[in-house]
């Protein structure tokens, strides 16, 4: 093995793609990034268009590979946004835009999912939400039948992805467990489930598994469009929040990360799977041979505080610099210019842990004369870490005690202000994960791996990215927080109850 090889890590988000070269011992060479948007034609519609993937892709992956200098990457990783629906042709060209995870008009197909019975619940093992792939399929084929009809494959972002580069079409684990058409515990596909929805299990990828085999090779035309060789190996690959674990180097049950992008995740890792969808949380595979990982998964983090941020004119740098300034002398009456604050709830396309209410919607409250422009952006940030407290809350558990820290991950948690302020609302220790793109870093060890330049115990030991403590909890705010809390549930369930109240008159 040469120490100069290096893998490419190619990473699919929802507003952007972003490519990352790492070395063998680990290190990020160079990396890059590209963005595209995400279109919403009716509310509760959330659409990209495939091509502008691409575009992205290719334009970020020569931008990286040109950066790191050196020799060419000897091969290719991948991750990607969870959950979205790829319907293509059988050459892979899609059909439609691909429907993505924020996405609520498959809100109806949850009904059939509630009439399976308890033993395919069990196996998915996930709280029903519209905007994972199964109830977009059966939307797809409910709504619009030409599509369905024409369809050779319903495919996972990342996986249209590699299908792209190789010309051959997989699904792997940790994409597929996210499915709500996926046996969590016996990994495969649940047909059962899929026959039971009347969808099409030929609509379905063979599976491989995320790393130990080559899904297929990088193909002449695509090589000489990235400026590539072309055959290069290109791994099954992940969906970003496993690839994020093991860029992370998180390993043990006792390792939770906070990651904030988009959304925000709390994840941890399980060496068997354990149920717990009635809390809201997730249970899907890792990108390991073996293991699964709980996750709690807020909609609603980057996408809200940007949404506030256009609305206010606002730039990112104003956004952050409003968060809380130091406690007064007894803490009590919490940060310096944050006590007469409004409360926001940032749950604007609805919300998964631990409500699993896609008809739930945001909200300023205690609005006063005296409410201006920078507390309505401090309330922001407090509301989405108030939002993310919830997911953290139903991940641990009532009788599960706090952990002694959270490892933070995700381009969303570097500003010193907000931090802290997530930092006091968890009342927990963050220590940051030095790799600001966790997921990318995941998908070029993915494609190291599969290459066999490394294994998983290489990534396990030496190459696990240092963590550095970078907000320590203030206890008088935590205190304080913590009754802010308690306010900002109250609102959450008078909107709850308010929901419920439309859709019964309706």
């Amino acid at each position: 093995m040469s120490p100069a090889a290096c893998a490419l890590g190619l990473d699919l988000g929802t507003s952007s793609a972003k490519a990352v070269v790492l070395s063998v011992s680990g290190a990020v060479l160079a990396q890059a990034s590209a963005g595209y948007p995400v279109t919403s034609a009716q509310p509760g519609y959330a659409e990209s268009d495939p091509e502008l993937w691409w575009q992205a892709v290719a334009g970020c992956a020569r931008e990286a590979v040109a950066a790191a200098g050196g020799s060419p990457p000897v091969a290719i990783g991948l991750s990607g946004q969870m959950h979205g629906l790829v319907m293509t042709a059988a050459d892979g060209r899609a059909l439609r835009p691909a429907l993505l995870w924020a996405d609520s008009r498959a809100t109806g197909a949850l009904r059939a999912y509630r009439e399976l019975g308890r033993a395919a619940l069990d196996r998915l093992a996930n709280p029903l939400f519209p905007g994972m792939a199964g109830p977009m399929l059966a939307w797809v084929a409910a709504c619009e039948p030409d599509v369905y009809a024409g369809a050779r494959w319903a495919l996972s972002p990342k996986d249209w992805l590699r299908g792209r580069l190789t010309g051959e079409i997989h699904a792997e684990p940790s994409d597929a467990s996210a499915t709500l058409l996926y046996d969590v515990a016996g990994d495969r596909w649940d047909l059962g489930v899929v026959e039971a929805l009347g969808l099409d299990t030929g609509l379905l990828a063979p599976l491989l598994p995320s790393a130990a085999a080559v899904a297929g090779r990088l193909t002449a035309s695509v090589a000489a469009e990235l400026g590539l060789p072309a055959g290069l190996p290109v791994a099954a690959g992940a969906g970003d929040t496993a690839a994020a674990v093991l860029g992370s180097g998180i390993f043990g049950a006792s390792d939770i990360q906070l990651t904030v992008g988009t959304g925000a995740q709390v994840i941890r890792p399980l060496a068997a799977p354990v149920n717990r969808a009635e809390a809201g949380v997730h249970l899907f595979r890792l990108a390991s041979p073996s293991g699964w990982y709980q996750m709690g998964a807020t909609l609603s983090a980057g996408l809200s505080l940007n949404w506030v941020r256009e609305v206010l004119n606002a730039s990112w740098e104003e956004l952050y610099a409003s968060a809380p300034g130091p406690s007064g002398p007894s803490g009590s009456s919490g940060p310096s210019g944050s006590s007469g604050d409004p409360i926001f709830v940032p749950h604007l396309t609805g919300e998964r842990t631990p409500y699993c209410d896609p008809s739930l919607r945001g909200s300023w409250s205690s609005l006063a004369l005296a409410s201006d422009r920078a507390s309505l952006l401090r309330s922001a940030l407090e509301g989405t870490a108030f939002a993310i407290r919830d997911a953290l809350d139903a991940l641990l558990g009532p009788a599960g005690p706090a952990p002694a820290c959270l490892r933070l991950a995700g381009g969303g948690t570097v500003a010193t202000g907000w931090r802290q302020l997530l930092a006091d609302v968890l009342g927990v220790p963050l220590y940051a994960v030095d790799v600001p793109a966790a997921s990318g870093r995941g998908a070029a060890l993915l494609g190291a791996i599969a290459a066999g330049l490394l294994g998983f115990d290489d990534c396990a030991g030496a190459l696990a990215p240092p963590a550095a403590l970078a907000a320590e909890p203030d206890q008088g705010r935590v205190a304080w927080y913590a009754e802010r809390y308690v306010r900002f549930q109250g609102v959450v369930s008078a909107l709850r109850s308010h929901s419920r109240a439309q859709e019964g008159s309706s």
